[in-house]
């Protein structure tokens, strides 16, 4: 069977459905991680509580274990995945909006109840999305596809971290919230567009099935001793990165930009970095294996980190923003790519929605607690030596690298990877 070529990998339905299941899985944890934190800071909350926020994040890491109720029961009508899908969307796009309908200063723990809702459905979503992914996205395409997905799903991070803050300047804060959660709308429309794949008899047939099958097929497919430097590997990889960015507009904020800055110059250059990210991540997916890929994408997220080392100790300087946010997207969009596409590459297409759930949310613990405590530490050793410990931890996940994914890669992967292109 002829291999396809890089113009047919790129355009057909399947890259559509990514760039779609991306920005409708991007767009609430921006939310969550960008505007909130932003709005938070604008109105007068602490440093110090907005870190503390890091913790609402808390159902990306435990996910799995609502997963395989996902796995295995479907509501009454659209079939297994595109009903859980069109209902955590809804659930997303009215919780959302009632942001603005709250005062952070007064209610604090409203905010938090209400960020926390948000968290869970968004996590619900990402359980399914991932999942009709993996099931719809071929071998040879699993590479490019993930870039897509990885590379929409950033693109959707303009919208809460860019669109909002410019409407922000002239318009209610309830009326962003109400303009930001219509775009679920994009999600709500992919769910009722594309079609239920046909994989019920895949489907676990009982829920015990469902929780005891996927964690004993990766651990009999990898080895006790692999399993566990899975594992490690996923949670190092972007430890240092996503601390970077858990407290980056509230940091914009400290240096003087103002929200219409924030809006357009940074989100601008983040544009243009996202479009050479995606040309690149794509054609290195395609041409490249995806260990390699980790490897160079792994290099480029470590110098993106000090870029807001430089921009600390730079200061209010709209040029240095557009450089370090350009090159920040570019740096973790593409070490997202590699790692969102390694997670695929190490399931198994019948536990999809249980194995990508653990495996993301063991990448998302970083995010969820060591974040947590990123406002403390930015407050007692200032910006720019915040940013070198980023950069230190980033580190021991390169090194993981040898382990999981080495350079020079076993003869009979390369062969596979070469004979599914």
């Amino acid at each position: 069977m002829q291999s396809p070529t890089f113009k047919q990998a790129i355009f057909n339905r399947r890259m559509l459905i990514c760039i779609f299941t991306g920005f409708s899985s991007g767009l609430p944890l921006f939310i969550l991680y960008q505007l909130v934190p932003g709005w938070l800071r604008s109105e007068g909350v602490s440093l110090t509580e907005i870190g503390l926020f890091s913790l609402i994040g808390i159902p990306y890491v435990w996910k799995f274990i609502w997963s395989p109720l996902m796995d295995r029961y479907s509501l009454p009508v659209m079939g297994r995945r595109r009903s859980w899908m069109l209902l955590t969307q809804i659930l997303l796009l009215f919780s959302i909006a009632g942001f603005g309908f709250v005062d952070p200063i007064m209610n604090i723990w409203s905010v938090a109840y209400l960020a926390a809702a948000v968290a869970f459905f968004s996590a619900s979503q990402d359980i399914v999305l991932d999942a009709y992914r993996r099931e719809l996205l071929p071998e040879h395409e699993l590479g490019l596809g993930n870039s897509i997905h990885v590379q929409a799903y950033r693109l959707s991070g303009l919208v809460p971290g860019s669109l909002a803050f410019i409407l922000a300047d002239h318009i209610s804060w309830q009326a962003v919230f109400i303009i930001v959660a219509a775009f679920m709308l994009i999600g709500i429309v992919l769910s009722l567009a594309i079609k239920e794949l046909n994989t019920e008899e895949i489907a676990p047939k009982t829920l015990k099935q469902a929780v005891v099958l996927p964690f004993k097929d990766f651990i009999n497919s990898q080895g006790i001793k692999a399993a566990l430097q899975v594992v490690l590997f996923l949670f190092l990889y972007k430890l240092g990165d996503n601390m970077a960015t858990a407290l980056q507009t509230p940091f914009f904020i400290d240096l003087g930009f103002t929200k219409t800055e924030i809006g357009v110059v940074a989100k601008t250059a983040s544009m243009i970095a996202m479009t050479i990210g995606l040309a690149l991540g794509g054609l290195v997916m395609i041409k490249m294996s995806i260990n390699r890929a980790l490897w160079l994408f792994g290099f480029v997220q470590i110098i993106s980190i000090l870029g807001f080392a430089a921009l600390a100790e730079i200061g209010h300087n709209t040029y240095a923003l557009a450089m370090a946010m350009g090159f920040e997207y570019l740096g973790v969009g593409l070490g997202a790519a590699g790692i969102t596409a390694f997670i695929a590459k190490n399931t198994n297409p019948a536990f999809a929605a249980t194995q990508i759930a653990l495996f993301t949310a063991i990448a998302a613990l970083p995010r969820t607690f060591a974040n947590a405590t990123t406002g403390i530490i930015v407050e007692q050793i200032g910006w720019t030596n915040f940013y070198f410990m980023c950069t230190a931890l980033a580190i021991p996940g390169m090194l993981m690298l040898f382990k999981v994914a080495p350079w020079r890669e076993p003869f009979q992967q390369k062969q596979q990877e070469v004979a599914q292109r």
